[in-house]
């Protein structure tokens, strides 16, 4: 019998896991992390057994304290990740743990998506998406999790696993749980014989509802197996596991075209909504004055809304989608017919520009968070969700501007599903002086929005935050229904008790949570844990949130005089906040208010840096040609004898250093160094120069790839061009500066590097180590160089590492000079001046983190799509962690952060493996075994 998993009592466990991205906060006795099924199985029949409530929780973007416990909190995000796409794509068996962007990238290549569509579907669970019975900004309530689930498997309480897509689940059901069987065929009984009952339930569920249970599903379906299936749907994990679900998808249409209604007011907005409606289109999403100016500060926002000079204005942001272009040309001819009639206050076009649509989503998707962000220091941000019928949205819009004004909430803004009568409205709330106010706005809330014929939640979910009101929307026989349901389906009471259903009238307004200041750098961090999937740490240690939460709790225990809890989180952030960080800024990417994580990591590290370390990354600084070459002589050492010789060395030295003070000398090394940068041209001799070239010091360190040994038939063979044979011995590539020297002799051109290129370098090594002095030594080494070498900046600079073209970047901002990397500019220079001779068969393709902070994924992938017939880039890609000699420092960082793509990539042998920078390319080869390369190789080995 399986035992259930550990639960871990550490402080640091606890607080790591305590928070979400709601506005409570409540400490967990215990963690723990079940591995499977099985283990949840376990894990339920003890806690039923003990009566010890158990909550589970995955992603932590839910917004009303549904994921937060005082007992056991089980952790479901990193062991239930399973996505298996079926029926070409029409149906997809997920697991909880997946979040729904991945989901939807599995299911992109198919030309299907999930129903559901969030705003926080960047890193949301479909956990969390049946929990919450997520619709989101197009799904309504036709396309919702209760609409397209097809079957779906869970544990109950007692420990029975009910599979509904077994043809005989009711039965089983019937055998294992004859009690809870018979009680719901009563209660379908009791609700099918209440006409009032039935009025209201059709009437709730005909809009937005996330109040309460289900219990649409007693009317809904006939067999109690499905009944409870899809009362589980919503449940908030007060009634089941989910383990998994398999979906019904919907298709991607072919062509869409948004557009953006700027109207005068809000009052004007939600006036035109009848109209905007009966348009038929697909998605119309409300956003304020308020929104607007937010929106205006967003990285990336869009010139619709850039360009308005807002004052009380409010927009729609709308959108056709259909499957043939004539089609969408008819509706977009008539959203424009429809604009004339609006009285506009601003021009409205209707773009199928794909970059000008994702900016309005992007900016749209970041609304929440970013306001958030802005709200007055101390404060905290609180969301309400709101459903009402679309010809009363008028009317409560104006009542809720009336209690903001009565209650004294300045700058409260309102967004949302304005198509599904839907609406999100945040206040920023000083809950630190007492929650009175909020407690008579949330009355008056509560009754305006009853008045109207509404839903207190339309998708947010219950929590925590409206239990109390459940009877109030529903009346006292329906909550009764509710009750009964909980007390049939968990006897005991141990699943998230004081969520969806509560005896406190109160319980809104406890276990707040406390506002505390820290670095500068994370204060504007509400938690939302967007981040979190695209961090290389998430599954070894810590994400970007927690790496903030930490740090917020250890002020507030030393607030309180618990210095043991802060001591405690203080020692362990050392491994798990600081040296396990890659420092790749990949969670500014996803973050809605920018918050770079690696830039306070960067600080902290600075700040505990000693003058020893210091000292010698100066003196490193102004000797970097001579360290360089050391390096190169030192891995042409310790490749020509024995592996097991230097890694001996190098597991002395951490044993007595420490693991952060000396690299490990790894398997994926190469076993030589490569060659000094030497000033001069390449390219065509001939031609005049068209570039700065600056080759990155990374290649004269580590030196290029090895081919291995071939056997057979496996691999590239002779075909593909890359001077390997199918029975030659290892041999060594020539690199990507050779590459791209070759490549601008075949097209013509003619690169400089400068004269003192080997004693520069982008400064990436020293700013990621927090050694400040060292890296501004640099940078004005760099700066003074290139000024020279461009001409001024007449002429523009190439790197030949994605992650050296961001540093150099960053060190020549406002100098005037362009910085590409060597992908972009061979793509928009010198590509079209190559013939490819024969492509090779296929190519796995690894992006990076700085491929993306570049822009320049785009030109990595449209350069393997030149050169092969098949191009993968693995659904899975994410940051290696090898972050300069971060992998040789800590390469468990490496091998978990490439766990889920290395398992995509074993999946499909492929003739050619590239990346575009040479330490991600030694980390994917750590992680895969493959012999990764910069694409510039693949390029010179087929073009001509």
């Amino acid at each position: 019998m399986t035992v259930p998993p550990l639960l871990d009592t550490d402080v640091v466990a606890r607080h790591t896991l305590a928070h979400d991205a709601s506005h409570y906060l409540l400490l967990p006795e215990a963690v723990t992390a079940p591995a499977d099924e099985a283990e949840v199985v376990a894990l339920l029949r003890q806690a039923t057994l003990d009566r010890r409530p158990l909550t589970f929780r995955s992603g932590g973007t839910s917004l009303s304290g549904q994921a937060q416990s005082d007992s056991v909190l089980a952790d479901v995000r990193r062991h239930f990740r399973r996505i298996e796409v079926l029926d070409a794509g029409e149906r997809v068996r997920v697991g909880p743990g997946a979040t729904l962007r991945q989901v939807n990238a599995h299911l992109l290549r198919h030309r299907r998506r999930l129903g559901p569509d969030p705003a926080s579907e960047i890193a949301c669970t479909i956990g969390g998406v049946i929990a919450n019975n997520s619709s989101g900004m197009a799904a309504g309530v036709a396309e919702n999790s209760y609409r397209t689930l097809e079957s779906l498997r869970f544990v109950l309480p007692s420990g029975t696993v009910v599979d509904t897509s077994a043809p005989d689940a009711d039965a089983r059901l019937r055998e294992a749980e004859p009690t809870l069987h018979e009680g719901l065929l009563r209660l379908v009984r009791r609700v099918r014989d209440d006409a009032a009952a039935t009025r209201i339930i059709r009437e709730r569920f005909a809009l937005k509802n996330t109040m309460g249970y289900g219990i649409n599903a007693l009317l809904d379906f006939e067999t109690p197996a499905e009944v409870l299936a899809h009362l589980v749907v919503g449940s908030e994990g007060t009634l089941a596991f989910v383990s998994s679900a398999v979906f019904r998808t919907v298709p991607i249409q072919k062509h869409i075209a948004t557009g953006l209604l700027v109207l005068s007011s809000l009052t004007a907005a939600t006036a035109a909504l009848p109209e905007v409606v009966g348009a038929g289109f697909a998605t119309a999403e409300l956003m304020d004055a308020r929104s607007l100016i937010v929106a205006q500060s967003l990285t990336g926002a869009p010139q619709e809304i850039l360009g308005l000079a807002v004052q009380g204005h409010a927009a729609l942001l709308v959108e056709h989608r259909a499957d043939e272009g004539e089609v969408l040309a008819q509706k977009s001819a008539d959203a424009s017919s429809l604009a004339a009639s609006l009285d506009l206050a601003a021009p409205f076009d209707m773009t199928t520009e794909a970059s000008r649509r994702t900016a309005m989503w992007t900016t749209r998707k970041g609304l929440y968070a970013a306001i958030a962000g802005a709200r007055p220091a101390g404060s905290t941000a609180l969301l309400e969700d709101v459903a009402v019928p679309v010809p009363e949205l008028e009317a409560t819009c104006q009542g809720l501007q009336g209690l903001f004004d009565r209650h004294g909430y300045d700058e409260s803004v309102i967004f949302g599903h304005a198509k599904d009568g839907n609406i999100h409205f945040l206040l920023n709330e000083h809950l630190g002086g007492g929650g009175d106010r909020l407690e008579a706005f949330t009355e008056d809330m509560v009754s305006l929005v009853l008045g109207h014929g509404g839903n207190l939640k339309a998708e947010h979910g219950t929590g925590r935050m409206m239990a109390p009101f459940v009877q109030r929307q529903y009346g006292s026989e329906l909550y009764g229904v509710m009750r009964e349901i909980k007390a049939l389906v968990d006897p005991a009471g141990i699943l998230n008790p004081g969520v969806v259903l509560t005896d406190d009238p109160s319980a809104h307004m406890r276990d707040l949570k406390p506002v505390i200041a820290i670095e500068e750098e994370a204060d504007r961090c509400v938690e939302c844990g967007y981040c979190e999937p695209v961090c290389p740490s998430k599954d070894l240690t810590l994400t970007p949130r927690q790496r903030i939460v930490l740090r917020r709790d250890a002020n507030l225990a030393e607030q309180r005089g618990d210095l043991a809890t802060a001591r405690a989180i203080r020692e362990a952030y050392e491994y798990e906040g600081l040296q396990t960080c890659a420092v790749d800024g990949m969670c500014v990417t996803a973050c809605p208010v920018d918050i770079d994580t690696g830039d306070l990591v960067r600080r902290l590290r600075a700040e505990e840096a000693t003058a020893a370390p210091n000292a010698a990354w100066s003196a490193a600084a102004g000797s970097w040609d001579l360290l360089t070459r050391g390096a190169s002589a030192a891995m042409g050492a310790a490749g020509a004898v024995p592996a097991v010789l230097p890694r001996a060395a190098t597991d002395v030295g951490r044993a007595l250093l420490g693991a952060e003070a000396v690299p490990q000398y790894r398997p994926e090394l190469p076993r030589r160094g490569g060659a000094v940068r030497l000033a001069g041209g390449r390219g065509r001799a001939s031609a005049d120069v068209t570039a700065v070239y600056l080759p990155a010091c990374v290649h004269t360190m580590f030196g290029a790839a090895e081919e291995p040994r071939r056997t057979g038939s496996g691999g590239c063979g002779e075909s593909c061009g890359c001077g390997s044979s199918a029975d030659s011995a290892a041999t060594t590539s020539a690199g990507a500066p050779a590459a791209l020297n070759l490549l601008a002799q075949r097209a013509g051109m003619r690169l400089a590097v400068p004269d003192d290129a080997a004693s520069l370098c982008c400064g990436t090594p020293f700013s990621s180590k927090g050694m400040t002095a060292a890296k501004e030594r640099m940078r004005e080494k760099v700066r003074t160089a290139l000024l020279a070498a461009s001409d001024g900046g007449r002429l523009p600079v190439v790197i030949d590492a994605a992650s050296c073209t961001e540093g150099i970047l960053e060190t020549m901002a406002g100098t005037g000079v362009e910085v590409v990397d060597a992908i972009s500019f061979v793509r928009r220079h010198v590509l079209d001046r190559l013939e490819i001779r024969e492509r090779a068969g296929s190519v796995t393709v690894h992006p990076t983190c700085s491929t993306t902070h570049l822009g320049a994924t785009g030109d990595l992938v449209a350069i393997a799509e030149a050169c092969a017939a098949e191009v993968v880039v693995p659904v899975d890609w994410g940051c290696c962690g090898y972050a300069g000699d971060r992998g040789m420092l800590h390469p468990e960082l490496t091998a978990s952060a490439t766990a889920a793509e290395a398992a995509e990539v074993a999946q499909r042998e492929t003739d050619w493996y590239v990346s575009a920078n040479r330490t991600c390319e030694l980390g994917m080869q750590a992680a895969t075994g493959k012999t990764y390369r910069h694409v510039l190789e693949l390029l010179a080995a087929v073009a001509g």
